[in-house]
């Protein structure tokens, strides 16, 4: 994550895009990429993971995933009764049928995808607020289980063990916006962490504008920052218009900021379509824009890295889009994305959050009426040889 440059081919890409080009024209030829040489780490969607859930449980709005020490894929979706259809999505819930009713908004699976536990959620006389709006998910290395929201009055992030037991409240609940808060945040979308500094990044987030940075160990507030390293204004104009420079503040939502092996952090701005770097004290770097012609609710919703001790490449999740995108880390060069819009396997409506795990594979989430996760087995380093949305079925099946 060094040497970050825009690169004129996503400015180009996006741009024949918003023209209504259609998708072969932004597609090389076979021929085309061996010559250029370009090799990229390619992925398969395994249709079988994860196993059926029990007892007559279905997930809601899938809104975070991260991947433990142990290759345990750790999700947390919305599983309130308004994010179903109650008579018939949830009709057990409701008393109507014979299925189905919510999961626990924190589901563990290993590799397998079968489901290891399940836990969590608002409980009467609990010394915790839950969030109204459940949102991000980090497991730290001793197996701490840190989770955020984006609702009404979710200025805070919950600790617990990787059993569900509750450890700590980071923050104030119920407050509101305030980007320079040293004692409460205001809808966290995303926490990471920096184990050899001990820290912990939030993404704050969908009402602050900032990055703000807490000690792993007891929660202690450190630091904060802006987009470019400004002090963050909650009253300043953020409006975004592709091809002219982008706000002085963070758009928002600002929906990761992630630390590299390297010493850099790399942060989504989602609705300005970027991502800016910056170092762990919050000096600027660079940023990239991807897929600049894109409104609504923007392009950069959330990213991790290859699991290789360079971190060679980013895999970048767009919600709004529909796809996921592989990047060269050093130069911030899209190499090729895959998926589109669709319910079958490989497919996606709203790909909201993205992790990776030891053996190379991708996990992904699904919000609104994604409601589910998706595997993608690592196929290896090969050619290039479809720029934009590659499939992801093996090539007999298509």
């Amino acid at each position: 994550m060094t040497k970050i440059k825009i690169t004129l081919g996503v400015t180009l890409v996006a741009g024949l895009v918003a023209l209504g080009i259609g998708q072969s024209k932004l597609q090389n030829s076979a021929v085309e990429a061996a010559a250029n040489d370009v090799m990229a780490p390619h992925f398969q969607v395994d249709p079988f993971w994860p196993k059926p859930l029990p007892n007559h449980w279905v997930q809601g709005r899938t809104i975070g995933v991260d991947v433990d020490d142990r290759d345990h894929i750790f999700v947390v979706h919305r599983d309130q009764e308004s994010m179903f259809s109650l008579r018939t999505e949830i009709g057990l819930y409701a008393g109507v049928s014979e299925c189905c009713t919510p999961a626990p908004p924190i589901l563990e699976f290993d590799l397998e995808g079968n489901l290891v536990n399940a836990w969590g959620g608002p409980k009467e006389g609990a010394p915790y607020v839950w969030p109204s709006s459940n949102h991000g998910i980090e497991v730290a290395p001793n197996g701490d289980v840190w989770i955020g929201g984006n609702g009404g009055g979710d200025s805070h992030v919950l600790v617990f063990t990787g059993n569900g037991d509750y450890i700590r409240t980071i923050g104030v609940p119920g407050n509101d916006r305030d980007s320079n808060s040293t004692t409460h945040f205001s809808q966290v979308a995303e926490i990471a962490m920096d184990v050899d500094a001990g820290e912990a990044y939030i993404a704050d987030g969908y009402r602050n504008r900032r990055v703000a940075v807490v000690d792993m160990a007891t929660g202690a507030f450190k630091r904060y920052w802006g987009a470019y390293g400004n002090r963050p204004d909650d009253d300043a104009d953020v409006t975004y218009t592709p091809g002219e420079p982008g706000p002085s503040q963070f758009r928002g939502p600002v929906h990761c900021a992630e630390p590299s092996n390297d010493g850099l952090v790399y942060v989504c701005d989602r609705g300005a379509d970027r991502i800016q770097v910056f170092r762990p004290d919050g000096t600027f770097v660079r940023e990239v824009i991807i897929s600049p012609a894109t409104l609504s609710q923007g392009s950069t919703w959330d990213i991790a890295f290859s699991p290789d001790d360079e971190q060679e490449f980013i895999y970048l999740a767009d919600g709004q889009n529909f796809k996921i995108y592989i990047i060269d880390r050093e130069s911030m060069e899209v190499l090729y994305t895959f998926g589109d819009g669709g319910r079958q396997p490989g497919l996606f409506y709203a790909p909201h959050s993205i992790a990776t795990d030891s053996e190379g594979n991708i996990y992904t989430t699904e919000t609104y009426e994604g409601k589910r996760v998706q595997k993608f087995l690592y196929q290896g380093m090969r050619p290039v040889t479809v720029r934009d949305r590659a499939p992801t079925w093996p090539a007999s099946e298509l």
